[in-house]
């Protein structure tokens, strides 16, 4: 059975008033400012994914990138070492707590060495390069990190002094606050293995360059220590302070003697 329909109730006349009402148009003002406040919004969502794109995306392409240059670097040493091998090889397993082979210093931006911390990553890796220029140093596809050109080089007594970013370029040392006391740092050269042991951290003022001085914060003290000191800003994302890393020198090996805690990602293995 088909329901009966019920008949039209009258509108009441406020709401046919209400209906027939024309829109008001906006005037130029108004349309001009709607335009302007669409724009912006706009331009808020295109900043807000170049600097997604800036952090994370280009830092990921950029440490890729770095990580393949000291991987080359660190192999060209190794396969000149292999051709020409030293006579005394020795257990990689333990570095020989000798004196060690001091290179020349080298020209400025000119790769010498490639750093190795197992507790940044199963494979992380990075050059070193003469002086801690910015642009040709620190924001380099190929380094990463710099050598302070003052400080001492690799194994030499007194303070072999390098820097890095915490964030941007390839984030090269923004997970440095997680080192561990004795943590093995391992800084090749064409010579062989330097290790160093991770000793402590210290929070400065950006000012406070003493921290790298051949005894840290006093620099009129003769050395007598083999240090290696890393410096980065703290905290990631920010300069508003550094972040000071201590390492003690442990032993030297040959370049043929890859150390075994890193022979997978020295290999590439």
């Amino acid at each position: 059975m088909t329901a009966p329909v019920e008949p039209e109730r009258p509108r009441r006349a406020g709401a046919r008033r209400a209906a027939q009402k024309p829109r008001r148009r906006r005037g130029p003002i108004e349309t001009t400012i709607g335009v302007i406040g669409e724009l912006l919004i706009t331009a808020g969502i295109l900043v807000g994914l170049f600097l997604g794109w800036q952090v994370w995306w280009n830092n990921l392409v950029l440490s890729g990138q770095q990580t393949s240059a000291a991987q080359q670097q660190s192999k060209k040493w190794i396969d000149e070492a292999t051709a020409t091998p030293r006579p005394t090889p020795t257990d990689s397993t333990t570095p020989v707590s000798v004196d060690p082979p001091v290179m020349a210093r080298p020209s400025d931006y000119e790769p010498f060495a490639v750093v190795y911390i197992p507790r940044l990553g199963a494979d992380w890796k990075r050059t070193i390069r003469q002086t801690v220029d910015v642009e040709k140093v620190l924001n380099s596809y190929t380094a990463g990190v710099g050598h302070y050109p003052d400080s001492q080089m690799p194994g030499e007594v007194g303070n072999f002094a390098v820097a890095g970013h915490d964030s941007g370029w390839g984030n090269t040392f923004i997970d440095l606050s997680k080192l561990r006391v004795g943590d093995r740092i391992y800084v090749q050269t064409k010579d062989g293995w330097y290790t160093y042991l991770f000793r402590n951290f210290e929070y400065v003022q950006p000012t406070q360059v003493q921290v790298i001085a051949a005894v840290p914060r006093h620099p009129d003290v003769q050395p007598v220590d083999r240090l290696m000191t890393i410096t980065t800003c703290n905290p990631p994302f920010h300069a508003g302070e550094r972040l000071i890393a201590y390492n003690v020198f442990q032993g030297f090996s040959p370049t043929q003697d890859v150390p075994n805690e890193i022979r997978a990602a020295v290999t590439g293995g």
